[in-house]
């Protein structure tokens, strides 16, 4: 049983409402010192993990199973991980940690719906004396004036008065076993002095790393949405150059390569840029910035530029096809990837699928096949069948191949053995050796 000595000391409880990239992590950690009631409300999800399989491949099977108790841990006061879809099932906590998807609508606009409908959800059960803190990336001022107001409406209770709000942002990195939830420094913050000591010493307890603890909301919001806009504008950079050198001749990560002999050069390299993160934020950030009246340049110029890379690999290849005499009509075209990221199922906000539908523009029949993806996902979220088996993919039958993802799986294969006499190989990521490809970005 931990108590911390601070004005609001008492039993830590602890729900976490969303389990998926960043919810789980953080909820096996906090599991491991304090109880822990995980909150879903897609039931499948619920009853895999109460089963101890983690689709995401974020968390282990073993450490689900040495952490997961039956029941709430609430009433025994002792370490564990509950999973659960009702909403009864966090009543007692009195640390709400809020980690659900904060996505943008098609026109690039902020959605905070989730974000919304889980302080609703947190709102019927807050009672006197419970902290909410929320970890979903958003712009600065989205905790108290968006997210509060709901609290307080649902609940009948005021922040600082009755209740305290805090804002620690995520910073899971989706497929990397090396810098996990505890291995990276956290910041956080809280509505109030009191709150915000409560907050960090909680999350330094069970991040190894440390934490850093921000003088203000408002500015861990922004810490938050600056980082990876930051990456950006850095990849659009780079990819910027990729489209200039390829027009001189010049093979960009041989450019980088000897540019990174310098002790301060940002090792940056050219890319789809997808996922919830980095190509999402910058959208918050300058949403933020039209509002106050500040119409960002660099930010959102970066963000049209990555987000036409899908479109600039399409036509580069189809270009290749042309100059070897190809018919692009009805050209048979391989995509090895399908996930915003290597070595990860997360298909969420994928930029290949640029690639994919600038391709059928052209007239090319394109077949997918990526190992880490789940097919069923990519079917309901972007009506596209996928290989998921790598063996099953016909060999000598393609015209040209596009590494789009770098997953291990890929390097490992010869991609020439897939293209019928005279096919083109395209590396987007830079997985091959140069003599293996025609081509790469």
């Amino acid at each position: 049983m931990v108590v911390f000595d601070s004005p609001v000391s008492r039993t830590i409880n602890i729900a976490v409402i969303g389990l998926g990239y960043v919810g789980l992590p953080l909820a096996v950690a906090f599991a491991r010192q304090y109880p822990v009631v995980g909150f879903d409300i897609n039931q499948a999800r619920v009853d895999a993990l109460r089963g101890c399989c983690d689709s995401t491949k974020e968390v282990e099977e073993d450490s689900l199973r040495e952490l997961s108790v039956p029941c709430s841990p609430f009433a025994g006061g002792k370490p564990g991980l509950h999973v659960s879809s009702e909403l009864q099932g966090i009543a007692d906590a009195n640390i709400y940690v809020v980690t659900v998807p904060t996505p943008t609508d098609r026109h690039h606009r902020p959605d905070l719906s989730p974000l919304l409908k889980a302080s609703e959800s947190v709102g019927k059960v807050l009672k006197q004396g419970d902290i909410v803190v929320y970890e979903s990336t958003v712009y600065p001022g989205a905790t108290e004036e968006d997210c509060v107001p709901v609290l307080e409406r649902v609940s009948g209770l005021k922040m600082n008065q009755d209740f305290s709000v805090g804002y620690s942002p995520e910073r899971i990195n989706p497929g990397d076993k090396l810098h996990t939830v505890t291995q990276i420094k956290k910041i956080t913050s809280g509505s109030n002095p009191d709150a915000a000591k409560t907050i960090d010493d909680i999350y330094r307890s069970v991040i190894e790393a440390g934490t850093h603890r921000a003088p203000s909301i408002k500015v861990a919001e922004a810490a938050k949405v600056i980082e990876n806009s930051q990456r950006d504008i850095n990849i659009a950079f780079v990819n910027e150059l990729a489209c200039i050198f390829n027009r001189l001749g010049i093979d960009t990560l041989d450019v980088l390569e000897a540019a990174s002999t310098k002790w301060n050069f940002l090792p940056f390299k050219p890319g789809l840029v997808g996922g919830h993160c980095i190509g999402v934020d910058p959208y918050y950030l300058a949403q933020k910035a039209q509002e106050v009246g500040y119409h960002p340049e660099i930010i959102l110029a970066g963000r049209r530029l990555n987000d036409g890379m899908g479109a600039y690999v399409a036509s580069e290849v189809v270009k290749l096809l042309i100059k070897g005499n190809a018919c692009v009509k009805d050209a048979k075209v391989l995509v090895l990837g399908i996930t915003f990221k290597e070595n990860c199922p997360d298909i969420r906000n994928s930029r290949v699928i640029d690639i994919i539908n600038e391709l059928h523009d052209y007239g090319c029949d394109v077949d997918v096949v990526d190992p880490w993806a789940n097919a069923g996902e990519v079917k309901h979220e972007y009506a596209l069948s996928v290989l998921t088996d790598v063996s099953a993919v016909q060999k000598m039958n393609y015209l040209a191949v596009i590494a789009a993802v770098g997953h291990k799986d890929f390097s490992e294969i010869d991609p020439r053995s897939w293209l019928v006499e005279k096919g083109i190989v395209y590396d987007v990521k830079g997985i091959y050796n140069r003599d293996m490809v025609d081509s790469r970005l």
